[in-house]
């Protein structure tokens, strides 16, 4: 009997990819040490404390649901790890010697959706775990956004906005890898400049996605205000000035020619040489 047959959640789900073939088949049990991981497991991250969890669960009650494996094309006797990587860790930590399996016949394709399709189902993966399982699809099997929404069951637009994720800067990748910004956080940083230094800000500052939101329109419309072309001859007077006090000189001026002069200074000298211009007018 197939103990994934009545799952149900994703596009094909694990029943659809498991199947019911004579060839699928339940070993009672395997060493522990003839397992090894899978190559295209997507998930990086095991949750310390769900680990632990699920140790002291196997110890109590052991493995109800079985490990899928198929045969290595590697190593002789050993079994490759489709789905219940977790499970394995866990009854390792829990001492046993033994694990209940599925061996299934399953190519590089057949694997890599096993995978993914346990992971998204169980909620498992972090968002840039599932981005990478996405495009490991696209990239090693030529699936496309809409190929690839419709095996796990969701929209072309949420698969699109996953893959986007992993064109943040490294460190903002990180980020959400270790659960310090979510996901929402994440999609308002793409394609910002300075998106690093954003994240640290709603770190610190605890800021939900609305605050972020609020202050990526912020830093936006200043850097608008900041590019808009100045007055020709407003540009020649800060010239004009900064070359007769030898400081730099900054003229902000509104329409009704109202505004500000600032002076930069980087010493007390320089300060001092200011206050002398300004003085020799009085």
């Amino acid at each position: 009997m197939n103990p994934f047959k009545n799952k149900k959640g994703l596009g094909r789900g694990l029943s659809s990819l498991i199947g019911d073939t004579p060839n699928n088949q339940i070993n009672n049990k395997v060493l522990i040490s003839s397992l090894l991981k899978n190559k295209f497991q997507p998930r990086k991250i095991f949750d310390k404390d769900k680990l632990e969890e699920l140790t002291n669960s196997i110890k109590e009650r052991g493995i109800i649901q079985p490990i899928i494996v198929r045969k290595s094309n590697n190593e002789n006797n050993k079994f490759e790890i489709i789905a219940g990587e977790r499970r394995w860790l866990a009854a390792q930590n829990a001492g046993l010697h033994e694990v209940p399996v599925v061996e299934v016949e399953a190519d590089d394709l057949k694997s890599l959706e096993f995978a993914i399709v346990e992971n998204v189902q169980r909620n498992d993966l972090n968002p840039i775990e599932e981005a990478k399982g996405y495009k490991r699809l696209i990239d090693e099997f030529s699936y496309d956004h809409d190929k690839v929404g419709k095996f796990i069951g969701k929209s072309r637009s949420h698969v699109s906005n996953c893959l986007r994720l992993l064109s943040l800067p490294v460190d903002v990748i990180e980020l959400v890898e270790k659960n310090l910004i979510s996901q929402g956080h994440a999609k308002i940083l793409v394609g910002l400049n300075n998106a690093t230094v954003i994240a640290k800000k709603i770190i610190d500052k605890k800021m939900s996605v609305r605050q972020a939101e609020n202050l990526i329109k912020i830093l936006k419309s200043d850097y608008k205000k900041g590019s808009i072309k100045k007055d020709p001859n407003i540009l020649e007077l800060e010239k004009s000035l900064s070359d007769k006090i030898g400081l730099n000189v900054v003229i902000k001026n509104n329409k009704k020619n109202k505004g500000t002069l600032f002076f930069e200074y980087k010493d007390m000298d320089q300060l001092n040489r200011l206050i002398s211009v300004i003085k020799s007018y009085y």
